[in-house]
């Protein structure tokens, strides 16, 4: 046993082996349901690992490169082997992982980017004093739960004051506000 955690705790290892307790910290407490989200995937297509969330994508190549540098570690002598053991890991975790990443590809939707037409179709509440062709403001609620103030108007000379409910219908980019009507909620 002391062996084995000597070579955990020597170089390049001891890196993995600290990244892996994260890994293995963050995986416990999504399965005791302290944590739901996942990290940003945006940089996984870059570098050709899209096709599985960011956290697996991750947490396989912290182990893979674990593994490797644990092997690394047991074989070679000296800083400047061991600096090429660390290169060998992080090489190894990133191809593997994007091996293992491929096959998923097919069955994972990819995720839409969310857009201001998102919007379109949810009530809203007016936040100013009145909304008419050139100026309103209203807070809406996305799907995820978090609200916005966006800007809004209206065609028609309805009376849509602070407070009033308001259905969005119609997203102008030119303009960059949403066109809106009134809606009574019953």
């Amino acid at each position: 046993m002391g062996d084995f955690v000597g070579t955990a705790l020597g170089f390049p290892a001891v890196l993995f082996s600290f990244m892996l307790v994260v890994v293995i910290a963050y995986w416990v407490l999504v399965l005791l349901g302290g944590l739901g989200l996942d990290l940003p995937d945006d940089f996984l297509s870059g570098i050709g690992l899209r096709g599985l969330p960011a956290g697996v994508v991750l947490s396989l190549m912290v182990a893979i490169a674990w593994f490797v540098s644990l092997v690394g570690v047991t074989l070679v002598d000296g800083t400047l082997a061991r600096t090429g053991v660390l290169l060998v890991a992080l090489l190894t975790a990133w191809l593997f992982t994007r091996l293992l990443a491929l096959p998923f590809r097919r069955f994972l939707p990819p995720i839409a980017a969310p857009s201001r037409n998102d919007f379109v179709g949810r009530m809203c509440v007016i936040r100013t004093g009145r909304v008419g062709r050139d100026f309103g403001q209203a807070e809406v609620t996305a799907e995820d739960g978090s609200s916005a103030v966006i800007q809004v108007r209206q065609t028609g000379e309805d009376d849509l004051r602070a407070g009033s409910s308001a259905l969005i219908f119609d997203y102008d980019p030119e303009g960059e506000f949403f066109w809106v009507m009134p809606y009574e909620m019953h």
